[in-house]
């Protein structure tokens, strides 16, 4: 799509299309950057958004005190039992 850049006081910008707006989810702040000659126009991503899925992912390919350069604290050897059916495994 094809845009004019209108003024706005002393600045420019760009208007965006309500749908396209729904389709990214934008909200009232956007993440402004250039790359690569480009500006890049996207959504503010919530605090720690995805981090669920990704520590569900990482516990699936591998157990916690596995993952690389994990180095066990007290807590971890002594303090804390892991309840290892939470991460898929079954205790044997």
């Amino acid at each position: 799509m094809r845009a004019k850049l209108v003024r706005i006081g002393n600045s420019r910008g760009v208007r965006l299309p309500k749908a396209m707006i729904e389709e990214v989810g934008l909200g009232d702040e956007l993440e402004i950057s250039v790359r690569k000659g480009e500006i890049v126009i996207a959504r503010v991503k919530k605090v720690r958004e995805g981090w669920a899925e990704d520590a569900k992912l990482m516990a699936k390919l591998e157990p916690p005190g596995t993952w690389p350069h994990a180095e066990p604290t007290h807590f971890h050897l002594y303090e804390h039992e892991w309840p290892m059916e939470d991460f898929g495994i079954k205790d044997e």
